[in-house]
């Protein structure tokens, strides 16, 4: 999630689309979604949750990947093109969520989220034409994952079934913003062998829905290539020993990274795991450690180039950044790794906190920030 394409040319040009401030409608659709995915998790550990729908836990991980993840890319992207065709897809991925969430047959909502990956994969057909880059073919390419999830979804296969499909969209969406950052810091092998590996992962999806016993532990190592390339090359090993927004920023990173080698490890060794303490360590280590690690990092970042308003950094960011880690630890590998319930349960609920605080002290920043004459 960078800022990088929509810091490119002037401020003073205009974007085509909608204003600042009422982008904010997007991630409002984005934020019911998430809240929605954390309500659904606490039915889901046997906790009580100020909402009990009965469907809830069953749209809780599209909900959480393609509602509210697949909502803020969409929207990042859309400004980055700066036409008003592109809004089409968080405003479809929004409306998708919403859609989960409300009394509307399940297929209304799985429909729509096929159309809004759809828009996102159309999304980047511009993008390319603008700038032929490497970040933008391995972004690109974890769209068509994601719409390939919401077409197996709606076609009634299983989400677990189609956890590869929803990993490989958010380690590559990621992982070509990564690559995007450093176009000038990485020399062409690196973003070559990125590239190669990420076809790589893309070749694997498919693989392991229709050969589990192979494709996992293919999918496993491509996962493990291609994070340790991203991270060798990372300019977060570098500004992980600064100061202020870039070292919380590296920090950041680096966990998400490190959780990204856990689940890559633990499907080369074990291959296909479609349920139990592996599934639910491989999930919450993508979806939780790697891709919301990597949205702390980026959010005082990109929320400002989207709202056009100041997200000031402030070290309290760390309070739910380091709570997310330890929670994860607690979940995994108490919970999940030495098999104790009450660990796990209580490691999933400190990942709630965790999200929630941090949602709470964003929106707060945003709210009291001074404008000092942003464009708005």
């Amino acid at each position: 999630m960078t800022a990088t394409s929509v810091r490119g040319r002037s401020s003073a040009t205009p974007v085509d689309g909608p204003r600042p401030l009422h982008r904010l409608v997007f991630l409002i659709s984005g934020g019911i979604a998430l809240l929605a995915g954390l309500d659904a998790a606490l039915l889901m550990i046997g906790l009580w949750a100020p909402v009990d729908l009965a469907r809830l836990p069953e749209v809780h991980g599209m909900l959480l990947v393609l509602g509210f993840v697949g909502t803020v890319i969409s929207l990042e992207r859309a400004v980055a093109l700066r036409r008003r065709i592109g809004f089409a897809a968080p405003a479809l991925l929004g409306i998708a969520a919403l859609a989960l969430v409300s009394p509307l047959p399940l297929r209304i909502g799985q429909a729509l989220l096929v159309l809004g990956s759809a828009a996102l994969v159309l999304l980047y057909l511009p993008l390319w034409r603008r700038q032929r880059d490497d970040a933008v073919l391995v972004q690109s390419l974890g769209a068509v994952l994601a719409t390939g999830a919401a077409v197996l979804w709606l076609g009634g296969v299983s989400i677990p079934a189609a956890l590869a499909w929803l990993v490989g969209f958010v380690v590559l969406t990621i992982g070509g913003e990564r690559l995007e950052l450093a176009r000038f810091a990485m020399d062409r092998r690196p973003r070559e062998l990125i590239v190669l590996l990420s076809g790589i992962v893309v070749a694997a999806v498919p693989a392991a829905l229709l050969w589990p016993a192979v494709g996992y532990r293919i999918l496993g190592a491509a996962l493990l290539g291609l994070t340790m390339v991203l991270l060798i090359h990372d300019v977060a090993r570098k500004t992980v020993h600064g100061t202020g927004l870039a070292r919380f920023a590296a920090a950041c990173m680096l966990a998400g990274y490190g959780w990204l080698l856990v689940a890559g490890a633990t499907w080369f060794v074990l291959g296909a795991a479609p349920s139990g303490s592996a599934y639910d360590a491989i999930v919450h280590s993508v979806f939780l450690g790697y891709t919301i690690s990597m949205i702390m990092a980026h959010a005082p970042v990109i929320l400002p180039a989207v709202l056009r308003r100041p997200l000031p950094y402030h070290p309290v960011y760390y309070v739910p950044a380091a709570l997310l880690q330890v929670s994860l630890i607690i979940r995994i590998l108490f919970g999940d790794a030495w098999g104790l319930q009450p660990a796990w349960r209580i490691g999933g609920l400190l990942n709630i906190i965790a999200l929630l605080a941090f949602v709470v002290l964003v929106a707060s920043s945003l709210a009291t920030a001074p404008v000092n004459g942003a464009r708005r």
